[in-house]
């Protein structure tokens, strides 16, 4: 750093030339490195004939348990009984949001029965429940 300001201060610069050479290393990386995330695993999944919902306020509560066995606020449904059911308790209101609390044992395939029963009952807004990692089970 040669001369300096009239008071006799040095004049001091940052030189950015290695921040913006890691920059452009670092963006290299991620240009090169993020068509690679973006891939996932290919699984069979189920196939209902139901479209994807949406979530909203005051739900009904379904829940599939261990055994699959399903409930509707502390009733158990019979099976067979589900689409019959939802459609008396949601026939005031057709865009009530129904919210679906199935244990983490019951087989993939039986919670999407269950989901395709309350699509075609004529509910139009279905949400899952889960639980934080790191909380415990009620």
């Amino acid at each position: 750093m040669a001369g300096g300001l009239k008071n006799g201060e040095m004049m001091s610069d940052i030189n950015v030339t290695p921040f913006v050479d890691v920059m452009l290393v670092l963006l290299i990386m991620f240009m090169v490195t993020a068509p690679m995330m973006q891939q996932g695993e290919e699984v069979n999944l189920p196939q209902v004939d139901s479209a994807a919902l949406e979530g909203a306020d005051d739900p009904l509560i379904l829940v599939v348990d261990r055994d699959g066995v399903v409930w509707i606020q502390d009733v158990r449904i019979a099976p067979g009984f589900l689409e019959n059911r939802m459609a008396d308790l949601l026939r005031g209101d057709p865009d009530a949001q129904v919210l679906l609390k199935a244990d983490a044992g019951v087989p993939y395939g039986r919670v999407v029965e269950v989901m395709n029963g309350v699509r075609k009952a004529g509910v139009t807004r279905l949400g899952m429940l889960t639980q934080p990692l790191g909380d415990k089970a009620e």
